[in-house]
């Protein structure tokens, strides 16, 4: 072969191994963008309350309680989650007379540690059991996640029994998207996986799934495929145009509402 041949040979394996190495080094600062500062809850009726984990951290979360009869959402956010930048959220919540317990995981908003799959899985079991504790029956509980927050959702659904699951631009796992955006190689790589493929089976309440198609982080095919693995009864939503984060704003709730409505505490 011409020596050129392998100089170009080289060139590829370099832009190959270059982002296949990082990731091994750098993973969890890749996968986890935590916002340190704790900020004050900047919503009517909000207040921030602690909780304390099994393996002793303390969380901050954001506490609304519900209207008499309504659920309450147990929510968790994305990798970068900040809760001041979701007051669109919030409030579709609020106005539909439901409350919500929004739980920063472990090295965010003030919460102390760091951020692991096996730490965010503690972290959403102690939001689950602070809601247990408050009176809240699994009848009373939707759980719901975001991005990121769709990998812990999905494992504590699994896990804790609870009224839905709702999952929000969802993926199959970590280590899909990392393949699907470098080579199939690289998601062997990946440590903390969240792989919601192996937990969704396990899921026994009604499961709701709304993906944009033109979501440029997670591929709209990871939530089909999530769908699709989900056991009955379930529910597919498509919302044509909408990007990752757009959701809220393109009317995710009334989906959300009337996905509830068809399947009311029981």
């Amino acid at each position: 072969m011409k020596r050129w041949w392998w100089i170009a040979l080289a060139a590829v394996l370099v832009l190959i191994a270059a982002p296949v190495a990082a990731l091994a080094t750098f993973q969890r600062s890749l996968i986890y963008h935590p916002h340190l500062e704790e900020v004050a809850p900047n919503f009517p009726q909000t207040q921030a309350v602690r909780i304390q984990t099994e393996d002793g951290e303390r969380l901050v979360a954001w506490y609304r309680a519900p209207l008499e009869g309504r659920p309450v959402f147990l929510f968790f956010d994305g990798n970068g989650g900040r809760p001041q930048i979701w007051g669109g959220r919030w409030r579709r919540i609020a106005e539909s007379g439901a409350g919500f317990l929004a739980v920063y995981y472990r090295g965010y908003s003030g919460s102390t540690g760091h951020p692991t799959e096996r730490g965010l899985h503690l972290d959403a079991l102690a939001g689950y059991d602070w809601l247990s504790a408050n009176g809240y029956e699994p009848r009373d509980i939707v759980i719901h996640g975001f991005s990121l927050g769709s990998g812990v959702a999905t494992r504590l659904a699994s896990e804790r029994p609870a009224r839905a699951l709702i999952l929000e631009a969802p993926f199959t796992g970590v280590d899909d998207v990392v393949a699907g955006f470098l080579t199939p190689a690289a998601g062997i790589l990946v440590r903390d996986s969240f792989r919601s493929r192996d937990w969704i089976g396990q899921v026994h309440m009604p499961v709701l799934i709304v993906h944009g198609d033109r979501d440029t982080v997670i591929p709209f095919a990871q939530g089909e495929r999530l769908y699709e693995l989900a056991n009955e009864p379930k529910q597919f939503v498509r919302m044509p145009g909408s990007d990752h984060a757009t959701l809220v704003r393109d009317g995710i709730y009334p989906h959300i509402a009337a996905f509830l409505s068809r399947y009311p505490a029981e």
